[in-house]
């Protein structure tokens, strides 16, 4: 119980840290989503132990403090937070609840959840008397000379009246190019230039904004429903996001949920999320409010792309070179919409940097949308019971000594037969870009290895019938398969073939072009250092790392006995005078084909495929729920292609 109370108050300190730095100074120091899951963390531990509960908690308030820069007036309506949802399940429970009380399902009017900041405008007969941030919810900071200055907002309705509304001041994407070096995001910016004391400076950043809520209001009829507010608000001249919708249901919520995170992609805005309301203000009044939250309402979160969790162990993984790349193990938590408990710490000199220790806190982001990592430790987080990581002295799979080579930032295992370094080799060997071989799945190379039927990569084709069919998995039928598949990838592509070798630095492309140039494997291991050097595309380190690989004896000897277990080696087509040649292709989200073979098809038609975007990029090919490189695409101007027509370039090329 001890250890409860002195998470609840690190997390409390943490959370109030941020909030001041994020709301009152203006310079976050982490993303909004490892805020909310620091915040959710400690919202459950508050739940299990509600004695824990105190009124300064960061639970029991809404909003945050005013700066005192300003003068700060008081709300004519209290602006009340939204509760977040993170999941459907939790959007269903909300339903459930609401159900319960008003005895049937409502209508819900659905919006984007802009990202920016809150803004609310108090018009008295029609003239736009004074604006206010949100603040604590009950005041607010007076920030009148600076939103003056945006376009967007009316200073004076088409009627006399007063009213009171609330909406968010953003700063667009086109706006945000010219500030990217000046704040972290264009929500920053946007809350940055609101609070500047000079509203000539607010009024060269290209602010704009969008409302939705009605406070109170002179109004002799009142809105009956939450699109009536957002038509009456248009009707006043006031902007307002038309991607609203109203739904009769919860599955056609969940629909324009799964709509929006994909298609948000392509605003000139942020969003990172759906506002969703109870339609009728009748039922909005029946369901009322919690102490921090309105009944009626939520908020639900797109997938966070970085979040917060604890380092429950730090364990090391050994890859086909023989690197030593040591891995968090994780409190299960989800990022980007996938959960993720492990992450990788790259070496030990990232480890000393970021100082990651067990049991530590720390924030996680998806790096290149799929490989966890540790982006940062929360360092004022820490207990004192954390652990320091060493890496290990001897290889903890085969007991081979762990060198770390003079210039290099891995650890490795000097161990040339340690079983992890061959396994991996193997899984290398057989992959789809390589030799392709299908039902040689990483459970069945280790049992081949385990059983003394494999010892080497080579030895793959030389296995029988009678191998395979007394062992564990190994039916007729799969023992029939796997042999198939073996006799099938006999016959490879050179660039297939190098690739599948494992020479360090060797990548498909760089692959595909060695080979290219030496056209056969007899004419490659003749090729001098210096001619090497001279391949396009080919640099020092993979120029000496294929030199030496070639000069080595265990090398030759693999080399000797592939050919001896019937593999044939086809010469790689030239692409030069291909329509692709020089083209640079980047991939990203999820297409029908397996990602390498599509690859392979650019290489094959002379393209370049890169992981990473940037201005010379020509084409993003972006598949279903793409990450962050087509939002970068985007800003670049780097042309976005689909599946479709990646496979007519294709087709054009190899048509006569």
């Amino acid at each position: 119980m001890q250890y409860i109370k002195e998470r609840v108050n690190k997390l409390r300190n943490e959370i109030n840290k941020h909030s001041h730095l994020y709301y009152v100074l203006d310079r976050p120091e982490i993303a909004d989503s490892a805020y909310d899951q620091l915040l959710t963390e400690l919202e459950e531990l508050e739940a299990k132990h509600p004695e824990l509960i105190t009124p300064s908690s960061p639970t029991q308030r809404v909003g945050a403090p005013v700066s005192g820069k300003m003068p700060s007036y008081s709300h004519l309506t209290k602006k009340e937070s939204l509760q977040d949802c993170f999941s459907m399940e939790e959007l269903e429970a909300w339903e459930e609840r609401i159900t319960k009380i008003i005895g049937k399902k409502p209508q819900y009017f659905c919006e984007l959840k802009i990202d920016g900041l809150n803004i609310t405008l108090r018009y008295q007969q029609g003239a736009l008397v004074r604006a206010l941030t949100r603040g604590d919810g009950v005041t607010g900071e007076d920030v009148s000379h600076t939103i003056r200055t945006i376009a967007a907002i009316p200073l004076k309705l088409p009627q006399d009246i007063d009213a009171e509304v609330s909406g968010e001041v953003y700063l667009p994407h086109r706006a945000f190019e010219k500030l990217k070096d000046e704040f972290a995001n264009p929500r920053n910016a946007a809350a940055g230039s609101v609070r500047q004391l000079d509203p000539k400076i607010a009024a060269g950043r290209g602010l704009s904004a969008f409302f939705y809520e009605l406070g109170q209001n002179s109004l002799a009829k009142k809105p009956a429903t939450q699109k009536e507010k957002m038509e009456m608000l248009a009707q006043w001249l006031l902007p307002v996001d038309r991607h609203y919708s109203l739904v009769k249901s919860l599955q056609e919520v969940k629909e324009y949920i799964n709509l929006w995170a994909e298609k948000r992609k392509s605003l000139p805005y942020d969003t990172d999320g759906i506002v969703i309301k109870v339609n009728k203000v009748e039922l909005q009044k029946q369901l009322g409010s919690t102490a921090k939250f309105p009944r009626w309402a939520l908020a639900y979160k797109f997938p966070a792309q970085q979040s917060t969790t604890q380092v429950l162990d730090i364990k090391v993984q050994i890859g086909r070179t023989g690197a030593l790349t040591p891995v968090a193990v994780l409190r299960p938590v989800i990022v980007a919409g996938s959960t993720v408990s492990r992450a990788t710490l790259h070496n030990a000199d990232e480890i000393k940097r970021k100082d990651v220790r067990i049991g530590d806190t720390v924030i996680i982001q998806k790096a290149g949308d799929i490989i966890p990592e540790v982006v940062e430790v929360l360092k004022d987080m820490r207990s004192g019971s954390e652990k320091e990581f060493q890496m290990p002295e001897i290889c903890p799979i085969c007991g081979g000594p762990v060198v770390r080579p003079a210039l290099e930032a891995v650890h490795r295992c000097a161990n040339p037969n340690c079983f992890a370094v061959e396994y991996q080799k193997i899984e290398h060997f057989v992959s789809r870009v390589a030799f392709d071989i299908d039902g040689l799945g990483p459970k069945i190379i280790e049992q081949l290895i385990e059983n003394g039927l494999i010892s080497d990569a080579a030895d793959l084709f030389t296995l029988e019938r009678g191998d395979l069919v007394d062992m564990e998995r190994f039916a007729d039928k799969s023992t029939d398969n796997l042999l198939r598949s073996i006799e099938q990838a006999k016959k490879v592509s050179f660039d297939r073939f190098l690739y599948a070798l494992g020479i360090r630095y060797v990548g498909e492309q760089t692959a595909r072009l060695i080979s290219q140039k030496a056209g056969d494997i007899a004419s490659l291991q003749k090729l001098s250092l210096e001619q090497l050097r001279e391949i396009d595309g080919v640099g020092e380190k993979v120029a000496q790392s294929v030199y030496d690989w070639f000069r080595q004896g265990g090398s030759l000897d693999l080399l000797k006995k592939l050919v001896a277990g019937g593999v044939q080696i086809k010469k790689v087509k030239s692409t030069k005078g291909g329509h692709m040649v020089g083209k640079t292709f980047v991939f990203t989200g999820s297409i029908s084909m397996p990602r390498p073979e599509a690859k392979i098809m650019v290489i094959d038609a002379g393209g370049e495929v890169v992981e990473t975007i940037s201005k010379n990029t020509d084409y993003l090919v972006a598949g279903d729920k793409p990450g962050s490189k087509y939002q970068k695409a985007r800003q670049l101007g780097v042309k976005i292609i689909g599946e479709e027509e990646l496979l007519r370039m294709l087709k054009s090329h190899n048509e006569p």
